[in-house]
């Protein structure tokens, strides 16, 4: 049916989606379990053939009296990437990008509730990047994976949780290029013998025929995420393979040029939003994201504030590690006059714990999807929302006057491992 607005469009869409995904994944879970490897040690399967083309991206084009957009660049390899002009004192990503994701994500304004009337509050749709509801992952594997694909890689290895939206997105962009992908995941001590299971990002994962190891939180701990990708490695190339490792979140130099480049296609969005904003609002979990944005907002002197909701760690943990990928970067504070700590505040929002939902912050992002018809993730944007709105209320003469832009990352499919917690909150009679 015809939507009377936009906000009430949104959520007709959004209910459509969590419909259609809830008896959908049931359905597959049931069909398709025969059908899924239940090992835990990686495959050697023959890498796929699958080529891209090396003709230079275009720009999107409409396909005439349709009303939708072709993305006739999907899949392109742009091999020579244009910098933008305000990063040229920045050594530029050596083998392009592969274009992955569907860009620019839009911007609306977001009538949050209780939101003071002198705040104005828009939102950046990440979460519609393309590539399975791969939210910012997709920024950063443009250039990743380009770098796989120049250097001659047949697979990809990465590492995070069970419930990790970058090792899922990493596995599915891994397929699209013709890559196969061993991921890593970190499991509870309990668990960590068993099938995974086919929930949320998992049952995208193995469908996409990504080979899953887990390891134990407290092995995570012990050896460390680069060490265990390491010897993986070692071990798939004793097999012939020759893999390429991501690292947690694809947070290192070469990622966090995909938000270098979202600061580029903000500030051609900015005008259609009347002007630019004042502050950035997002979570930080790997800090790559933050660490792009953040330098990209300074070198462009946007004069935008960026503040980093972390979910996890401790603002002194972002602050150092996003410091190492701005060095990495060539962003040193030699060259570009400024240290981490001048580009970003770091906010403490991991609540409970990582991927811990309290009860608040769920009936929180319960009502931010009744009212506004936007589902946000429980691990990274609900818990950055909910901390942002909490800052808001207590001080709100500082967010006075303030034009605000919050980046939703994605990660819908977390959402399918808090049911449980969720379904305590849902009102039986509806």
């Amino acid at each position: 049916p015809r939507c009377s607005s936009l906000s009430s469009c949104l959520r007709e869409v959004a209910w459509l989606a969590m419909e259609g995904l809830r008896s959908g994944f049931a359905t597959l879970r049931k069909e398709i379990r025969p059908l899924l490897s239940t090992q835990r040690r990686p495959r050697t399967s023959p890498v796929s053939t699958t080529t891209i083309s090396t003709r230079r991206a275009t720009t999107p084009r409409a396909v005439s009296g349709s009303g939708f957009v072709c993305y006739s660049s999907m899949f392109e390899w742009e091999k020579k990437y244009e910098t933008p002009d305000w990063a040229a004192k920045l050594a530029t990503p050596e083998h392009g990008r592969v274009r992955l994701g569907l860009f620019p994500t839009p911007i609306h304004k977001w009538a949050l509730p209780r939101l003071p009337p002198n705040v104005e509050v828009y939102i950046k749709r990440d979460d519609l990047s393309g590539m399975q509801l791969s939210g910012n992952k997709v920024r950063k594997l443009e250039f990743l994976l380009a770098e796989a694909k120049a250097k001659e890689y047949d697979s990809v290895i990465t590492i995070g949780g069970i419930q990790s939206n970058h090792c899922r997105a990493t596995s599915v962009a891994s397929r699209y290029l013709g890559l196969d992908c061993f991921l890593i995941l970190r499991n509870s001590r309990a668990a960590v013998d068993s099938d995974p299971g086919l929930v949320g990002n998992l049952l995208v994962e193995r469908l996409v025929g990504a080979s899953v190891e887990q390891v134990t939180k407290e092995e995570y701990t012990r050896v460390g995420s680069v060490e265990l990708c390491r010897q993986l490695q070692e071990k798939l190339k004793k097999s012939g393979r020759n893999p390429y490792i991501i690292p947690v979140g694809g947070s290192n130099a070469l990622g966090s040029w995909g938000y270098l480049q979202f600061v580029e296609e903000l500030s051609k969005q900015a005008d259609q939003a009347s002007g630019p904003f004042t502050d950035i609002v997002m979570a930080c979990g790997s800090g790559g994201t933050t660490a792009g944005i953040g330098l990209g907002c300074h070198l462009a002197k946007t004069g935008t504030k960026v503040h980093a909701y972390g979910v996890c760690d401790d603002p002194k943990y972002f602050y150092d590690y996003c410091q190492e990928i701005l060095d990495g970067m060539g962003a040193t504070a030699e060259v570009v006059g400024a240290t981490s700590r001048d580009l970003f505040t770091a906010i403490q929002a991991k609540g409970s714990g990582y991927a811990i939902s309290t009860e608040e912050e769920l009936a929180f992002v319960k009502e931010v999807a009744e009212t506004t018809g936007v589902i946000l993730d429980p691990v990274y944007s609900g818990k950055a929302l909910y901390q942002f709105m909490q800052d808001v209320a207590r001080e709100p003469s500082a967010w006075a006057n303030k034009k605000v832009l919050f980046l939703h990352t994605g990660g819908l499919l977390g959402m399918y491992d808090k049911t449980d917690q969720l379904l305590k909150l849902m009102d039986a009679s509806k």
